[in-house]
């Protein structure tokens, strides 16, 4: 999965000398959590989170909140003077999974996609949220069942043959490297009809073959290892 199935396109974005103040209302009616800077020419120069504006926002408990236009006063205040320059960027093409590692290690809430020196996005963690939703199948209807397979090629295409087999139709198919015991995945696979079986026969079944964690079934978990 791509960074270009999943930014948010149309993006909002402040200019340099835009105002402060302007921006803080755009973010409690819109509520955006990061603004790209762009300057004349519409290229991106900085970032502006939510963060930074409510760093500019003097204290709702201190008298006298400097908003009255004097010189050096809240109204005077533009993106450009709070903003982040020169932000991390990711292209249209970049790997989701890579996006979800930057920000993670940065502890920032997006990043500014940019294809041939210009701002076409921008790809935040809700994005990454809604694109694991997806790739899990935690949207869809049915029943989840999560195994731990040895981390080598072949369990995983004899689980599902066997699925098959037992007249399964799965919709996902989610893996990841099981943290607790290193050299194995566990496989989430979810899965329409149980082939005019109860949960717990199918769970009994692969219990003879594989390892099974945990199911999920009409949002019920049940722990199996």
């Amino acid at each position: 999965m791509l960074v270009r199935d999943w930014m948010t396109v149309n993006v909002m974005t402040l200019g340099v000398n835009s105002s402060v103040m302007d921006a803080a209302d755009i973010l409690r009616q819109k509520d955006i959590r990061q603004f790209p800077v762009v300057d004349g020419q519409g290229v991106l120069v900085g970032i502006v989170s939510d963060r930074d504006i409510r760093d500019a926002m003097p204290s709702k408990f201190i008298p006298g909140d400097c908003t009255d236009g004097r010189e050096g006063g809240l109204n005077t205040l533009t993106a450009g003077d709070i903003m982040t320059p020169g932000p991390l960027t990711v292209a249209p093409d970049t790997a989701i999974n890579a996006v979800a590692e930057i920000l993670v290690r940065h502890k920032i809430g997006g990043l500014p996609v940019v294809e041939g020196g210009k701002l076409v996005g921008i790809i935040t963690q809700a994005d990454v949220m809604r694109f694991l939703c997806a790739a899990s199948g935690s949207l869809r209807s049915g029943t989840q069942l999560a195994f731990r397979l040895e981390a080598r090629p072949g369990p995983l295409a004899a689980l599902l043959t066997d699925m098959r087999e037992l007249g399964l139709t799965f919709t996902s198919v989610f893996t990841a490297n099981d943290i607790k015991q290193p050299g194995n995945r566990n496989a989430y696979i979810r899965v329409e009809g149980l082939g005019g079986r109860s949960v717990e026969q199918l769970v009994e079944l692969f219990q003879k073959k594989y390892v099974v964690l945990f199911y999920v079934n009409e949002g019920v978990t049940v722990d199996v290892a």
